[in-house]
This record gives C-alpha cells, structure tokens and sequence, in this order.
C-alpha cells in the first residue's frame, strides 16, 4: 500500500468516525437484520459461520497483520469460525494452531469439522471457558506461543464474559488483539432477548466497560470501530499495548 493512499484511507475512515448519521442508522440496520437472524446465512469453506461478513473482514486483516502462532476462541457452534482461522493460519505457514473451547460440542459439529480439510490446525476442548480444568488445558496449549490472539464468542452474560477477561486476558501477547464479539447487545432494543440470560445492561459490552476501567493493556481500536460500522462488536476489538 503507498503512502498516498494508506494516508486518503485514514482520511476516508475519519470521516466515516465523525458521522452523526452513520453510526445509529447502522444500529438501526443490525437490529433490523438481526430479527431476521442475518448472520445465519453465510458459511466459510462450507462451515456455518454465523457472524456478520464485515466482522470476518476485520478478523481477516488482524490475522493477517498480527500473523499469530495461536487463535483461541471460545464458543465453537457450528464450526465456521474455526475453520476460517485455521484457513488464515494455513495461508501464513508454520506450525500455526487454533484451539476452540465450547461447553457442549455437538457430536455432528465435531465430525463435520473433524473431517475438514482444515481441522489440521484444529484443536477442540470441551468444558465451560471459564472452569479451572479449562484453563489449565488451554494454558498448557498456549505455553510457548509467541503470538497469541482470543476471540470470546460463549456465554455472553456480563458475569460470564468478564470473568473470561480476566481469565484469557493474561494469554493475549503485546501487539495482537483480544476480540469481544457481539458487544452490540448493549446498543439492542429492550426487547430483542426475551428467552436468553443476556440483555441490555448484562452483555459483553458492559463487561468490556468495566474490564477497561482496571486495565492499561488493552485498549479499544477505535480505526476499527469508524471503518466497519456494520459490526457486532463496537468497541469490542481491543488491542494490547502492554506485556
């Protein structure tokens, strides 16, 4: 990219940032396209991905960037999003891992990903992100990565995303990211989840709210919010800065 254009990007993407209009009419989209259940629709190499295509774009240029020897994701589902990353992984070379945590994996979810041309880079858990046994799996797992990225994708209650914070925090390495998906529950009507644990005032937004007041290793990428707009997670890209 030259210099000229990375410095008219920068231009376009701060005006995207300082739009009074843009960003409620995106609110306004996702809570419209969400009721239709959206992100259902699209796959990766065959896999259900279930995430917005704009959020996969961003993950996309972080991997690329970051270039990490270790993905870890909690919240597995279908699978798509773990073989997208082991996709990324298989692009840059080397000895590159994925490891997907999930409290109950379904054994048809398992096989179809087991069976994946890139399940190779693929290493499933079993067990609440959150209990003791987990995390000494995935701490034995992440021991000697040098580059070290998370994504949380589970349980999305404050209670259960602000405990993984302080949990997998501690594995992400100075420079690459710790990725809070879906974020933009805190920005939903009142009513969008009647039949789940998770609402406006108890979600991963405002568990990222309260992790980034006792913090100074994270913080917010803020070029990322600007540019995407149509996103699940608005302020829920955090980069760290610190060791």
């Amino acid at each position: 990219m030259n210099d000229t254009f990375a410095q008219e990007r920068q231009e376009y993407i701060r005006r995207l940032g300082e739009s009074a209009k843009l960003h409620p009419a995106s609110r306004e989209w996702i809570a419209a396209v969400s009721r239709l259940k959206y992100s259902y629709n699209f796959t990766w190499l065959g896999r259900p991905i279930i995430q917005f295509p704009q959020d996969i774009l961003a993950l996309q240029e972080l991997i690329w960037k970051i270039k990490p020897e270790l993905i870890i994701e909690t919240g597995i589902a279908h699978g798509g999003s773990l073989i997208f990353y082991a996709s990324m992984l298989e692009l840059l070379g080397g000895d590159r891992r994925v490891l997907g945590i999930d409290v109950d994996i379904r054994e048809h979810n398992r096989a179809e990903i087991e069976k994946h041309p890139m399940s190779r880079h693929i290493t499933m858990l079993e067990g609440s992100s959150i209990a003791p046994e987990t995390m000494e799996a995935v701490r034995g797992i992440a021991q000697g990565s040098r580059s070290v990225m998370v994504v949380l994708d589970s349980n999305h209650t404050h209670e259960h995303v602000a405990r993984e914070l302080g949990l997998y925090a501690l594995l992400v390495t100075k420079g690459s990211y710790l990725v809070v998906l879906d974020t933009i529950i805190e920005d939903m009507p009142e009513d969008f989840f009647p039949d789940r644990p998770w609402g406006k005032g108890n979600n991963p937004g405002t568990a990222v709210r309260q992790f980034l007041k006792y913090t100074d290793r994270f913080v917010i990428d803020q070029e990322l919010n600007h540019k995407l707009l149509i996103t699940v997670a608005p302020d829920g890209y955090l980069r760290c800065v610190k060791d």
